[in-house]
């Protein structure tokens, strides 16, 4: 924890860094792999003259040989977004409008989070795909032909998925496959399926019911639920599989690897994940001053989730404070001691932060409202999606009304104190060091809000100080020599 916060300088001038430098493709190749003719004619149909090219970092050592084929067929202009300023999955277009384009190709893996800004186009990897071994596994791991399956993928193995359907949906009669589903009116994927409204649950004709989430949509029999379900999952272990695991956690989940050419079941206790992130929710409700981070600037209605927030921290009696830092990492979050516990507003596969290396916790929108919220109670539903969260989505509770329900004391599970919400129910006078007088109830409360200037309070040291008609006015006189390390003076 320490090498966290600070580190040797002389490990940081000694230490090798491994680099691996990826070998560019064939310019024969760029066609296949990034679909510059199709993109091309995306451009020219809308008659746009700037565009912003997004890479991930694994794909950047083409991305200057696919810019000059663009440009060489197309009279636009294209610009590379290279370091993104979240993650890569989210759509950057905070950074396309910095350099005034038109539309967004965003190339790689990718969440499928609506954004609404600029026009957009999915270009996918084609990862190989060993389809004898995937079949070959999903057979060993599923022996009754009769189960009711449903293939979910990575979106960069979705050229393989058909090939994989047709070899299987023979045998398997109950087999489902999911289909990407690109959301907005201004979002285009070549062959993909496009969405102009965000609904969770459709019905499709009278017999079978139309699931839609994360960007995958796919049917249910009629008279079947979800969790008569057993998922089966290509790609690798990472993000993605985690986050289906915890929305769906009561489906049994098994996987096949493309690169190690393997299936397994996955047998992460998802009973444990989940009490750990009950953990969270602890600290959370203990917590009395609360950081929200904005992890994207690209998702759709990320604005309305930080004002339900708000509402919802002030009301259990917290304060808040916003903080916008591009990339999160541990000696950032470590500059803000007064903050008790952080809430990341993100996009469903980069909400799940494994805060274990963090000073305070991260949690996420779904967790803070389940320690802030009375009427949203902790159940089997597990929320990565913050959109569901609001008004109109299927997971959305209304604020308890503080007014007529008062205040309410329960005990930290983890401390073993009493705490009270509500404390702050109307606008409390503020006096010195963050102490605040409350009327509730026609009564008056005394409480401390443990805000950050009352955190500075405590503080042996709280900045340089001015100290005007204290210090005496001394000549100007030679500082130190060198560098802090070792100044000259110090041998």
């Amino acid at each position: 924890m320490a090498d966290a916060f600070s580190s040797s300088s002389e490990n940081v001038i000694q230490r090798v860094v491994d680099v691996t430098v990826g070998e560019s493709n064939p310019v024969e190749k760029l066609e296949e792999l990034y679909q510059i003719k199709d993109i091309c004619g995306f451009i020219t149909e809308h008659q746009f003259e700037k565009i912003a090219l997004q890479f991930p970092d694994e794909l950047l050592v083409d991305a200057v040989a696919v810019a000059l084929e663009i440009e060489r067929n197309s009279n636009a202009k294209p610009f590379i977004l290279g370091d993104t300023s979240y993650g890569s999955c989210c759509v950057d277009e905070v950074a396309a409008e910095h350099v005034g384009a038109d539309c967004i190709v965003h190339y790689g893996s990718a969440c499928l989070s609506p954004s609404k800004r600029l026009p957009l186009m999915y270009v996918f990897e084609r990862r190989p795909v060993d389809l004898e071994k995937c079949t070959s596994a999903f057979r060993e791991l599923y022996p009754d032909t009769h189960s009711h399956i449903i293939i979910l993928y990575d979106v960069n193995y979705v050229h393989a998925i058909d090939d994989l359907m047709a070899l299987l949906s023979p045998e398997y009669p109950n087999l489902v496959v999911s289909q990407l589903v690109v959301e907005g009116e201004q979002c285009y994927s070549h062959g993909r399926i496009k969405r102009l409204h965000d609904d969770t649950c459709l019905s499709e004709g009278d017999n079978n019911q139309l699931i839609y989430q994360f960007g995958r949509q796919f049917s249910l029999t009629s008279g079947l639920s979800i969790t008569d379900y057993s998922m089966f999952y290509v790609g690798q272990e990472g993000a993605i599989l985690t986050n289906f695991m915890m929305t769906w956690n009561r489906c049994s989940f098994c996987s096949f690897d493309p690169i190690k050419r393997t299936g397994r079941t996955e047998s992460v206790s998802i009973n444990r994940a989940l009490m750990k992130r009950y953990y969270a929710i602890e600290r959370a409700k203990d917590a009395n001053v609360v950081g929200i981070l904005v992890g994207t600037l690209g998702v759709s209605d990320y604005l309305k989730i930080i004002q339900q927030l708000k509402e919802a921290i002030h009301g259990a009696g917290k304060k808040s404070y916003l903080f916008a830092m591009g990339k999160l990492n541990v000696p950032k979050l470590a500059n803000f001691l007064e903050i008790d516990i952080f809430v990341l507003i993100a996009c469903p596969e980069n909400s799940l932060l494994d805060s274990s290396e963090f000073y305070k916790p991260v949690v996420t929108p779904f967790e803070m409202e389940v320690a802030c919220n009375r009427k949203r109670e902790w159940s089997e539903e597990y929320v990565t999606d913050f959109r569901h969260l609001l008004p109109g989505g299927q997971s959305h509770v209304a604020l308890a009304d503080q007014q007529e329900e008062g205040s309410e004391t329960d005990m930290s599970l983890i401390t073993g104190a009493l705490r009270s919400q509500n404390l702050m129910s109307s606008e409390p006078e503020v006096s010195s060091f963050g102490s605040s007088v409350v009327l509730r109830n026609q009564m008056l409360t005394v409480a401390n809000t443990n805000s950050a200037a009352s955190f500075l309070a405590e503080r042996s040291w709280r900045g340089l100080e001015q100290n005007l008609g204290a210090t005496p006015v001394v000549k100007a006189v030679e500082g130190r020599r060198g560098i802090a390390i070792a100044y000259e003076e110090e041998g």
